[in-house]
């Protein structure tokens, strides 16, 4: 395990240059060849995800709202939670400057890339209609473009593993509940192997329902569970009023440290931003058009502007809050990382029992996150084989739980990071190529919007 964890590592020292590159400088060179039109349209995303304009004779299974939903939950989870504190603790609190920069422009990739999955959908083996990077390459760009495909398909056989939440999950568990204080006598590797298995046993009990079932228990769950989050973060920032704007002035301050102490020194600052907001919302990754290609829409634009609330949920909104927190708590400048950070500033700040709240959040964001990623996976291997074949992807999801739950965080988290990495890398080469296409569908969209309005 130790010399696969340094291979990992090494190979993420030649991924995360290109993915850089793909990432910031593409997502700016679509926020000013958008002209920030999707910006400009924030209200009228809001009217969509609300059903104002639903179209119940459209082709897909699933409404927009539903859509979102399932690709928020897979987003606002451990990685809003344990993923900032991860980044705080590896570049301090300068980093989240650049989470939020990366997620400003990952609002623009999001609405490219899930304009285009409603633009060039799909059937698969079985004749149902699909969406996602693999259908836009192919069908967007041409099958000259289809070796772009397989390489995102198989990457992301490995990225969209529940890894990384069932290890942090675990690791909550493990740190709140004290299992040496309990009835049953158990080493800390059989206790996290129990937790594993019964993670995977939970799991498993939605995602082989299919993608109705996965998205109508993250519309339930996720609201509810963001809602709860939120309102426990807002006691603990007005109990703390007089930190919260020194915690975001430092924020900003640390942002520009040229004289810091990262590898990597400021640069090796903004990689972990960018790094850390990518697991967050996941824009450009290729995950978000996957369930959004799905949805009852026949209009590419309006999906894209449904998508784009997305990384604003979940990473301007969510990670800052956690971030706050674990700033002004003074947990980052404590020893740990991952979710016992954000664990140990919940309970300082929470009359000592933030951290039993925040581990029934966890549980609700864990296994929302484990239930959405599964149907990522069984589409990059339906894509790769067939529909039937496809489906297996979900046992061996659900062995990797167990395998996670006593890995160790580094082993998952560069696991995931090298993943993400190489499915951005075909991803955004289509969205910057498919660009155009997405430009001249707005201009109609919106010249058609406003002759309605007027």
């Amino acid at each position: 395990m130790t010399d696969f964890n340094d291979f990992l590592a090494n190979a993420i020292s030649w991924t995360e240059w290109p993915m850089f590159i793909l990432l910031i400088g593409g997502g700016l060179l679509l926020m000013f060849y958008s002209k920030l039109l999707p910006y400009r349209y924030f209200g009228h995303a809001l009217a969509i995800t609300r059903g104002k304009y639903d179209d119940k004779n459209a082709k897909g299974d699933v409404s927009s709202l539903q859509a979102l939903s399932a690709a928020v939950a897979a987003t606002v989870g451990l990685g809003n939670i344990s993923g900032v504190a991860i980044a705080i603790h590896d570049g301090g609190p300068g980093v989240v400057f650049w989470i939020w920069m990366t997620a400003l422009i990952g609002m623009c990739i999001k609405f490219y890339s899930c304009s285009l999955s409603i633009m060039y959908r799909g059937h698969d083996s079985e004749g149902n209609l699909q969406g996602g990077p693999m259908f836009y390459i192919t069908k967007g760009l041409g099958n000259k473009y289809r070796p772009l495909a397989i390489f995102f398909a198989i990457a992301g056989l490995f990225g969209f593993l529940g890894v990384f939440t069932a290890n942090q999950f675990t690791e909550t568990f493990m740190s709140v509940i004290d299992p040496g204080s309990t009835l049953f006598e158990m080493s800390d590797y059989n206790w996290k192997l129990t937790i594993g298995f019964v993670l995977a046993i939970i799991t498993s009990f939605v995602i082989f329902g299919g993608l109705s079932k996965i998205a109508k228990v993250a519309t339930a769950l996720v609201p509810f569970m963001v809602l709860v989050y939120l309102v426990a973060v807002i006691i603990v920032m007005v109990m703390n009023a007089s930190q919260v704007l020194p915690s975001l002035k430092l924020i900003i301050t640390e942002a520009w440290n040229f004289k810091t102490v990262v590898t990597g020194g400021f640069w090796g600052l903004v990689i972990i931003g960018v790094r850390r907001a990518m697991f967050s919302n996941e824009a450009g990754l290729g995950s978000a058009p996957m369930y959004h290609g799905q949805s009852k829409n026949d209009e590419p634009i309006r999906e894209g502007l449904v998508a784009m609330l997305g990384p604003f949920i979940d990473t301007i909104l969510v990670c800052t809050f956690t971030a706050v927190v674990i700033i002004l708590s003074g947990a980052y400048l404590e020893d740990g990382s991952g979710i016992v950070m954000t664990l140990n500033a919940f309970q300082k700040t929470l009359f000592g029992f933030g951290d039993e709240l925040l581990m029934i959040i966890v549980s609700a964001f864990a296994l929302s996150t484990l239930f959405t990623y599964s149907y990522y996976g069984v589409k990059c291997l339906s894509y790769l084989t067939n529909a039937k074949i496809g489906r297996f992807y979900n046992w061996y999801f659900i062995i990797m739980i167990v395998f996670a739950a006593v890995a160790s965080l580094e082993l998952v988290k560069n696991l995931i990071d090298l993943s993400y990495a190489l499915m951005v890398i075909p991803n955004m080469i289509a969205v910057l190529l498919l660009a155009p296409k997405v430009n001249a569908a707005a201009k109609v969209y919106f010249k058609k919007l406003k002759h309605e309005r007027a």
